[in-house]
């Protein structure tokens, strides 16, 4: 560095003094990407990841395509994070019975374990949103705050007392009856096709944990909304 300055009239000092603030900035990139990698596969074996790619072969690549890369049927899948997975397989959402304006909720295809390890499959094609831990479904979120957030960012195509409601298209918000702590937190963080994104400041992410809904209000309270690249309704 001091050698260039001494030679800063140098017609390709400046040059140089680009690409090196270019490899600077890549390498810190390429930090970064690796460390998210491993954020978004930490809960996961190589075992997990080879499995689910067999099923993935198996009964996803028809529509998704070989690696997840996407076809003229179904988007790519690469980054799209294992929550996005968990929220669509576990609820039966996923794989799809037909083509439809949106992928309804209907009976799993999938046990538990093998919907672990599709999420695993994915998860290992690109950083995405993760599975929720456990301390954020501890149902200990403010139940207040959760009504008011939903109020002002679902209610609109949720209904205000969660019942669902018909949008375009022949789209529609379900009810949030009986829909899991889990999946609501999913549903808010990947947007499955007509809810927004929710960012860490629309709400900030950790205020996902108030939209627990008690087993004995579900029908009353709380939901998200967002848009990912796996179709299927909000939650």
């Amino acid at each position: 560095m001091k050698a260039l300055s001494q030679k800063r009239r140098h017609p390709l000092a400046a040059i140089a003094l680009l690409l090196m603030g270019l490899l600077v900035t890549g390498g810190l990139y390429a930090v970064a990407t690796t460390v998210n990698q491993a954020k978004a596969t930490t809960t996961f074996s190589a075992n997990d990841a080879e499995e689910g790619g067999k099923l993935f072969e198996a009964n996803c690549a028809t529509c998704h395509g070989m690696g997840a890369s996407g076809t003229q049927d179904g988007p790519s899948l690469v980054g799209v994070g294992a929550a996005a997975v968990d929220f669509q397989v576990g609820t039966g959402r996923m794989p799809m019975q037909m083509n439809a304006p949106q992928a309804p909720k209907k009976p799993v295809q999938f046990n538990e374990e093998q919907t672990h390890q599709l999420s695993a499959y994915v998860a290992s094609l690109g950083p995405g949103p993760s599975i929720p831990e456990a301390n954020v479904l501890d149902g200990q979120g403010d139940a207040a705050k959760g009504g008011e957030l939903f109020r002002v960012n679902c209610a609109m195509c949720h209904n205000a007392a969660a019942a669902g409601g018909a949008l375009t298209r022949g789209k529609f918000a379900p009810a949030l009856s009986g829909v899991s702590s889990k999946h609501i937190y999913e549903a808010m963080v990947t947007g499955p096709q007509n809810m927004p994104v929710f960012s860490d400041a629309n709400p900030p992410r950790g205020q996902a944990r108030h939209h627990h809904v008690p087993e004995a209000d579900r029908g009353q309270r709380f939901a998200r909304r967002r848009g990912s690249g796996l179709p299927g309704p909000g939650v």
